[in-house]
């Protein structure tokens, strides 16, 4: 199974889901700069967080008119596994594969802690080795991942299981609607989510709730694959 990490000039998590991926499954995986576009070697592909473009208008909304974009749509399309984590949550909004758009922090400040995710879909690419309903500790770095969408939004988020992460009750960090840290499309296979997975892929990390992460990919591309996919 092969993996691409894309590098935003101002992309700084990009070695982390780098490390993520040969760490947790040992999967061929590759850097792939913001011009390129072609993306129809890989199965997989990893938006990192960051400040992609510097972030200086809304986040993600530079990145959104790459090259790269327009073959991560089509990747999309084709059923590709697309993760967008925090600053490529943002970019998979902005581009219009998944709804919704992001505020500042209700707290207006830059949160940078542990945070506690509750599984609430587990029929995803990206989830099908946690539990319904297991509590997983993610860690969260931005300013604005207070997500937004308006109530007939929610509710087909919500008719057709699309929030596949909350933070647990009680313990919203930035405001976000229904306490959504994480949603996919319809299809399943594109997930954007503010918390950082690849930062809880060891305990010496304080937190391995994210290597179900990776492994639930490669799970669900073998089983999807057959036994051919196996090595």
């Amino acid at each position: 199974m092969n993996f691409a990490v894309l590098v935003f000039p101002g992309s700084n998590c990009d070695i982390d889901c780098y490390k993520a991926v040969e760490d947790t499954i040992g999967q061929p995986v590759d850097y792939v700069w913001h011009t390129e576009t072609d993306l129809s070697k890989y199965d997989c592909i990893l938006i990192p967080g960051g400040f992609s473009y510097g972030d200086y208008l809304r986040c993600g909304a530079i990145a959104r008119f790459a090259p790269v974009m327009s073959a991560l749509v089509k990747a999309a399309e084709e059923g590709k596994y697309i993760l967008g984590i925090c600053n490529g949550f943002q970019i998979l909004l902005e581009s219009g594969l998944l709804p919704g758009g992001m505020l500042r922090n209700r707290s207006l400040k830059f949160r940078c802690h542990a945070a506690m995710l509750q599984v609430e879909n587990t029929n995803t690419p990206f989830t099908s080795d946690y539990a319904k309903g297991e509590l997983i500790n993610i860690p969260i770095a931005h300013g604005e991942g207070n997500y937004y969408c308006d109530e007939a939004t929610l509710a087909e988020l919500k008719a057709n299981n699309q929030i596949v992460f909350r933070y647990e009750a009680g313990n919203n960090p930035n405001g976000s609607v229904d306490d959504i840290a994480g949603i996919c499309n319809r299809a399943g296979n594109v997930l954007g989510m503010m918390p950082h997975p690849e930062r809880a892929v060891h305990e010496l990390l304080g937190s391995a709730d994210g290597r179900k992460m990776f492994t639930s990919i490669l799970s669900t591309w073998r089983e999807k694959h057959g036994a051919a996919a196996i090595g």
